[in-house]
């Protein structure tokens, strides 16, 4: 049940969380000219990313045990189902915590404290459903806190470049994160909880081609602020057509397929994160 509370039978969330590091990554390597690090960063980002997100979620299954209980998809969570209590989960929290702390550790005192600072809109996300159409907005901003570490570990600084991408991926996230909260749209409704996929309905497809289209646009922004060659420019454009495709193959009325297309994310995520990647082993020779 704790692997299940971390959410390890469902990695998904962890490598959403984890592009935004990779990509931040990759870009300050390639503007720096230096990857003789980069591959420690991205084991690093990686092991943090996934331990990271495994707290959010058992925060997320404390928080939200009660709501958890009258949802279809999520009463037979370790909690509501009773097969761990909110004591022994808090405990397993905190050793998570831990260990995400020893990772944050290897890297320089800012970005020990860039990624502390994330800890505070974590804390918050999980409630944000109750009084907010929008929860996704501060969903972006705590799963799209990775583009800023990549900076912040090479150059101990945020630069503006960051901040773009951090945008671009706010924008990203709140498109999938919209996607996979028609899965439970139906019982949210029920329950009185607020999100997105409720707010935008029938309009989700137009909604999702904004929000897409922010994200290709800003993280293009941030592309040319760094002067990028061209393997940057075909990671972005394989992950525009299918940001695309996924909005084609839409149908918010079919969980199954939302499951399938929300998952989908992280193949979008890694075709950036291969040009991003090349771009920097190029401008590093």
């Amino acid at each position: 049940p704790y692997l299940r509370l971390s959410r390890l039978d469902r990695t998904i969330g962890s490598w959403l969380l984890l592009m935004p590091c990779w990509w931040s990554a990759a870009l300050a390597a390639g503007i720096s000219g230096h990857i003789a690090s980069l591959p420690l960063t991205i084991v690093l980002f990686f092991v943090g990313a996934f331990v990271m997100r495994g707290a959010g979620c058992t925060w997320n299954d404390i928080t939200d045990r009660d709501l958890d209980a009258r949802v279809e998809r999520t009463r037979s969570r370790p909690i509501p189902a009773g097969q761990v209590s909110v004591a022994q989960a808090l405990v397993f929290l905190v050793v998570q915590a831990l260990i995400g702390l020893a990772v944050l550790l290897q890297f320089n005192r800012f970005a020990i404290f860039t990624g502390i600072a994330s800890l505070l809109i974590v804390a918050v996300y999980p409630f944000m459903k109750r009084i907010t159409w929008w929860p996704q907005v501060v969903l972006g901003l705590a799963f799209s806190w990775g583009a800023l570490m990549g900076f912040a570990a090479e150059f101990a600084r945020i630069d503006p470049v960051a901040v773009v991408l951090y945008a671009g991926s706010i924008a990203w996230v709140i498109g999938y994160d919209t996607i996979y909260a028609h899965q439970d749209a139906e019982d949210d409704a029920l329950i009185g909880v607020k999100s997105t996929a409720l707010l935008f309905g029938a309009n989700t497809k137009p909604a999702l081609a904004a929000f897409y289209g922010l994200a290709v646009v800003l993280i293009g922004v941030a592309l040319w602020l760094s002067a990028v060659r061209w393997p940057a420019w075909i990671g972005l454009a394989a992950f525009a057509a299918h940001l695309a495709w996924q909005i084609a193959r839409l149908e918010i009325g079919n969980s199954a397929l939302c499951l399938k297309l929300f998952w989908s994310n992280r193949d979008a995520g890694l075709l950036l994160f291969a040009g991003l990647l090349v771009d920097a082993v190029l401008r590093a020779a």
